[in-house]
């Protein structure tokens, strides 16, 4: 199943080293970060899992639950969270769903044969509250994830909804914003009353908070 930006997250069941959950249900009113790993006790998807773990807190700050998920069972992620806390000097708290039949994996798209025909490589789904995909990545099973990129790209996000502005290359929060096309005449002026820079008619940049 190939999932696509604007679509609804499929739901789904699975138990997790936190309990049995249902992703709709435990995700709420929050975001999601969810993340795939090829399987546990692998040298790159420790050190994914204590970055996310020490992460916490930003990822709380921003209305951001992260879940991971490894083709193994319970029992052997919660060996490797023991690993995971001792070698990354953390202390993970974060659910990591079970797939050992790669039902998720499949339901999301996370098995690519050419990689491996059993272990997911690294994907990423960034949820809003309203269960819709707002951005995917996939990484190789040999690179590991940029933290502060999906830091970024959710803050990007975030404002963007509050906001009904665009960011610019490379965007860092509190650089200048876009005002989108969509957005002209009164409408604009009444969005963006502290006014814009305008190089270009298309190409409107100002700031918000």
């Amino acid at each position: 199943m190939s999932l696509h930006i604007g679509d609804t997250a499929p739901d789904f069941t699975a138990d997790t080293t936190k309990g049995r959950i249902s992703l709709h249900e435990w995700a709420g009113n929050s975001w999601v970060f969810f993340f795939s790993h090829p399987a546990d006790f692998t040298p790159v998807c420790t050190t994914e899992m204590g970055k996310t773990s020490k992460l916490s807190e930003p990822f709380a700050a921003r209305n951001v639950k992260p879940l991971g998920l490894s083709t193994d069972h319970v029992s052997e992620h919660l060996k490797w969270i023991a690993d995971v806390n001792d070698t990354q000097q953390t202390d993970l708290q974060f659910p990591i769903v079970a797939d050992p039949d790669l039902t998720v994996a499949k339901l999301y798209d996370m098995i690519h044969p050419n990689q491996s025909d059993t272990a997911a490589v690294r994907s990423v789904f960034i949820i809003d509250p309203n269960k819709k995909i707002r951005l995917t990545m996939t990484y190789p099973m040999n690179v590991g994830r940029n933290f502060d990129e999906i830091l970024r790209v959710i803050d990007a996000l975030q404002l963007a909804d509050k906001h009904r502005v665009a960011t610019p290359a490379d965007w860092r929060a509190g650089d200048k914003v876009i005002i989108p096309l969509s957005v002209q005449g009164d409408d604009a002026v009444k969005a963006f009353p502290q006014g814009w820079d305008a190089p270009r008619p298309y190409l409107r940049l100002t700031t918000v908070k």
